[in-house]
């Protein structure tokens, strides 16, 4: 179960992401004062944020303690990882974490839908902020990884896919769950007008 849900999801998540369905849209209409290669990251990760919000927004409360069997991520965990993530990983690329956040213990700080949708939201905005205010010239500064090197820009390139692969994971629990993702919801709407007769 463990090897196989995150290979569906990250095929999920890419083929939603291609389509760029969800109510925002940086590829059409820009990320202002951000250009280049930043900019094409930050548009992905405003459609990541933004899909991730609608969806935990349509997952009800009392599902945020589902988990598909023990040991794996409940959908208020895959929010809150995600959230912890989004502080963490730009850390790296010289975003301090606002002082009062605890990523260690954010994962299971909390299963309230609201606290954690907040926290979600609070997390893209710190995520956005340092992508704006990363400097093109640091794009190219080398850093240790994993036994190796990587530059700035491929700790940027990490953080995409390593994102898209949770939500995903969440794509997947709420399909489990019954519910329809939103921005697939509103193509079956867009579908069912034009299939709807002219009166």
């Amino acid at each position: 179960m463990k090897r196989i849900l995150p290979a569906f999801c990250l095929l999920a998540v890419t083929v939603a992401a291609v389509r760029v369905t969800a109510q925002v849209h940086p590829f059409r209409d820009g990320t202002p004062g951000v250009a280049g290669y930043r900019s094409e990251v930050l548009a992905i990760v405003m459609i990541q944020g933004d899909e991730f919000t609608r969806l935990a927004e349509a997952i009800p409360a009392e599902k945020y303690t589902w988990r598909p069997s023990p040991g794996v991520r409940s959908v208020a965990e895959v929010l809150l990882h995600a959230s912890a993530a989004n502080y963490n990983m730009y850390k790296l690329v010289g975003a301090k974490i606002p002082e009062g956040i605890d990523t260690k213990t954010m994962e299971q700080s909390t299963t309230d839908k609201a606290r954690v949708i907040a926290t979600l939201k609070e997390s893209y905005a710190h995520a956005r902020q340092a992508i704006t205010d990363m400097p093109d010239a640091d794009l190219e500064k080398s850093m240790d990884w994993s036994g190796g090197k990587i530059t700035e820009r491929g700790v940027l390139l990490f953080i995409v896919p390593h994102i898209a692969e949770h939500l995903g994971q969440l794509i997947a629990y709420a399909r489990f769950l019954g519910v329809v993702p939103p921005w697939t919801a509103d193509e079956q709407k867009e579908l069912e007008k034009k299939d709807s007769p002219a009166k």
